[in-house]
């Protein structure tokens, strides 16, 4: 493993790089300098872009929160987001009895499907996109509204599986860490985007359409994230090779990667704190 690598001293391995958002490109406050430098390189010598990001969304409002960051275009080839995968999956419940467990910013997930709106108290399935104010309150503070969802067994749907995220300089709670705690209380949860295998088989496609239906070896495929949990984890178990970014969620714990990258039994072919040509 190379510390603080340059992604130009290994981009000539790749023809395709699939990079996290959050915590990769901004830290959901301010875009991070060099990191659009890098990327636009990269597809300038032939290589294709694919974001792929945990966000609870559609890519279009990906594309947003992107141009409001100032992020340019040329980062990317295209976008894939936990909350594309999510709308198919959505689409095959649509007519049932939904609860929305998560802030109104997320209604553009499914605000153009079908769907009866329910309470926890009637619900035929949670759909969990994060906490209703994640400035405020902590996982805790739904155990009481898990053990009415638990009563009657209704099954939680995760369209994010991040755990925390970085907002400016603090970490806050996301989906992931709601669909924790309702699976160990007992619930039942399928939970979309990274580190589970769907999402990497769309950004690869989506990937290899950029590259005009190229097909790509794993073995060319580069992972650009931050967190063990999913980006680590999500591109290993695909067999990718991942350059890990160490300013991010896991910024606190720079002195311990060398345990989190042991304990997760796998290693990035490089570290660098942030993306840079």
């Amino acid at each position: 493993m190379t510390e603080n690598t340059r992604l130009s001293a290994i981009a000539e391995r790749y023809d395709l790089i699939l990079c996290d958002v959050w915590g990769v490109i901004h830290n959901g406050v301010r875009a991070t300098p060099g990191v659009a430098d890098a990327l636009t390189r990269f597809r300038e010598k032939g290589g294709a872009v694919v974001l792929i990001t945990n966000a609870p969304r559609p890519a279009w409002s990906v594309k947003a929160m992107l141009d409001r960051l100032n992020v340019p275009d040329t980062v990317s080839d295209a976008i894939v987001s936990s909350g594309d995968v999510t709308r198919a999956l959505l689409r095959e419940r649509e007519g049932q009895r939904m609860f929305h467990l998560g802030p109104g910013r997320d209604i553009s997930l499914y605000e153009d499907l079908t769907f009866v709106e329910a309470g926890k108290d009637d619900a035929d399935f949670v759909l969990c996109t994060g906490l209703y104010d994640d400035t405020t309150e902590t996982p805790d503070d739904y155990r009481a509204m898990f053990d009415t969802l638990l009563a009657r067994k209704t099954p939680m749907l995760c369209a994010n599986p991040d755990v925390v995220v970085e907002r400016g300089d603090t970490l806050v709670y996301c989906a992931g860490a709601l669909a924790d705690l309702y699976e160990d209380m007992g619930g039942e949860v399928l939970t979309v985007g990274k580190p589970h295998g769907t999402i990497y088989d769309a950004a690869i496609a989506t990937g290899e359409a950029a590259l005009g239906g190229k097909s790509v070896d794993v073995s060319r495929v580069l992972a650009i994230g931050d967190s063990v949990r999913t980006d680590l984890n999500g591109a290993a178990g695909k067999g990718i090779d991942v350059l890990f970014i160490t300013d991010g969620i896991h910024a606190a714990e720079s002195d311990a990667l060398e345990k989190l990258f042991n304990d997760a039994k796998a290693r990035p072919v490089g570290t660098a704190v942030s993306l840079a040509w």
